[in-house]
């Protein structure tokens, strides 16, 4: 072979040497610019993730000062701290741990839609307080109201608290009272007066505490001695006599009741009374005759 070509292909062999070693250099360097630009956006990615943590933390530190629910304040108290848990875990992780930082996204979901089910529940009970709220202001309206109309009749005064707890108390309205014979028929003649039925409504009270309620109707002949067996409540600091007591469930709802006495004494015509009670008040009067 002649020295000229060997020359030629010794200078080719170099020159694709030399490219081959640029495009390797080139790939390489395009190689760590791309793992760059990834690590770059693992790092915002990071970030992101860690400001979405401190909100939610945030958030919970917020809602437990907007409600007055102790049991629902320790449940927001319980996931604050988890919260904050987990964003002190994804700050001590590195970026390009890819494993541990998909496991903290997938806790940061859970966190998000738990979050939300908080924020639509403590919505919901403001909104409800809210409208409690004007519905017991419109009752306290409703009852200053009442209270200037019998002012003249009355010259006791009670003071608001004394007022807010009358506000509270039953009533009781639609007071009937017959006399049925021993066959339940209506009886015209005190003397043919078997049972007493008794029935009344007790009226729809949102601001009254529901609950177990002993009602009791007191039967006044016209001599004013209670029809009674014995039994006794207390009111207004003296204990009475009364001719019927009445258990009841009451749950804020209009409630009607009916109850009865069976007569075992003789009966003088005139007028009787009938009065009824609960909680140590006075809920109920009417009156009803026998002339015979």
């Amino acid at each position: 072979m002649e020295k000229k070509q060997i020359i030629t292909i010794a200078s080719a062999v170099i020159l694709l040497l030399c490219v081959g070693f640029g495009f390797m250099a080139y790939s390489f360097q395009q190689k760590s610019a791309e793992h760059e630009e990834l690590l770059k956006l693992a790092e915002m990615d990071k970030r992101e993730m860690e400001n979405e943590y401190a909100q939610f933390a945030q958030q919970y530190s917020e809602m437990k000062t907007q409600i007055n629910n102790d049991s629902l304040i320790a449940q927001l108290d319980k996931e604050q701290q988890r919260t904050e848990q987990l964003l002190e875990e994804l700050r001590n992780v590195k970026a390009n741990n890819a494993i541990e930082i998909q496991r903290l996204k997938k806790e940061l979901a859970t966190l998000r839609n738990i979050l939300k089910s908080y924020v639509h529940e403590i919505d919901s009970l403001n909104r409800m307080n809210e409208r409690l709220m004007n519905e017991n202001k419109q009752v306290k309206e409703q009852f200053n109201e009442a209270t200037q109309t019998i002012s003249t009749l009355t010259t006791e005064k009670e003071s608001l608290s004394e007022q807010v707890a009358i506000a509270a108390q039953l009533d009781a309205t639609s007071i009937t009272v017959k006399g049925e014979t021993k066959r339940g028929r209506v009886a015209k003649k005190i003397k043919d007066v078997k049972k007493f039925v008794i029935s009344f409504v007790i009226s729809r009270n949102i601001t009254a505490q529901a609950g177990n309620r002993s009602i009791y109707v007191r039967i006044l002949k016209p001599n004013n001695e209670p029809l009674t067996t014995g039994g006794t409540f207390e009111y207004e600091n003296t204990t009475l006599e009364y001719s019927i007591k009445k258990d009841i469930e009451y749950n804020g709802e209009q409630t009607p009741i009916t109850v009865y006495w069976n007569v075992s004494e003789f009966l003088s015509a005139g007028t009787y009374r009938v009065a009824i009670f609960a909680d140590g008040h006075n809920i109920g009067n009417t009156t009803f005759v026998y002339n015979k």
